[in-house]
């Protein structure tokens, strides 16, 4: 992974403690966390082919949702205008494993409306409940 994203920071947890930075081997401290920013689109279908069969999240930050007329909302703004992609996971925290991926849509509380409105826009649903964000 590192190969494939040469600029991404990596840390560990735990017993095995480490971090990018610190002269660590990240071999040596797995399961290690992986993050780069500001990545194109083109590296994420490599990416989950170097994943494999192993959890992963894809996370694309937007500067706003766009209006949605029918819900009675207006342009959102960068606050909860982001999309994570559990690549063989069920949550955010990559500890309930699956066969496939889960896509969670990021909304502020008060536009809840707007992930239904977002998942018929491309064909889909929400199959999931509302959780709130933890403070």
């Amino acid at each position: 992974m590192l190969a494939l994203l040469p600029d991404g920071e990596w840390w560990a947890e735990g017993e095995r403690d480490g971090a990018s930075g610190t002269g660590n081997d990240p071999k040596a401290c797995r399961p290690v966390w992986l993050r780069r920013w500001a990545g194109t689109p083109e590296t994420v279908e490599p990416f989950l082919k170097a994943v494999g069969d192993d959890p992963a999240t894809v996370r694309w930050d937007f500067n706003a949702w766009p209006e949605a007329p029918e819900v009675g909302l207006e342009v959102g703004g960068t606050r909860g205008a982001f999309v994570t992609l559990c690549a063989h996971a069920r949550d955010l925290d990559l500890e309930e494993t699956a066969a496939d991926h889960t896509v969670f849509v990021h909304v502020k509380q008060s536009e809840a409306e707007r992930a239904p409105w977002l998942a018929a826009h491309v064909g889909l649903r929400v199959i999931g409940d509302l959780v709130m964000a933890p403070y």
